[in-house]
């Protein structure tokens, strides 16, 4: 299944590369779709523990701590770094 797939907030142009969608096996949670994410990224980089994790509107936690649901053909995965400063 394909989907919609995105990063915003800090560091957001760092990932400019990545694909605007993910191509996951059917059955897949948020957990494969992060892993899928993180094989995606330059070597070194990982997503940051704290970036906001989001599927079809729905909050799910972190990258660190995050509730791992299943993720269905019509989802799309959204991660938001925090953003500091004032």
């Amino acid at each position: 299944m394909r989907i919609p797939f995105q990063i915003m907030g800090r560091s957001y142009h760092t990932v400019e590369d990545l694909p605007a969608e993910l191509d996951l096996p059917d059955g897949s949670t948020v957990g494969d779709a992060l892993a899928a994410v993180t094989a995606l990224l330059p070597a070194n980089q990982q997503l940051p523990g704290s970036c906001l994790v989001v599927l079809s509107g729905r909050h799910l936690g972190t990258v660190a701590r995050h509730e791992d649901s299943a993720v269905r053909q019509q989802d799309e995965l959204l991660l938001v770094a925090p953003v500091a400063g004032g």
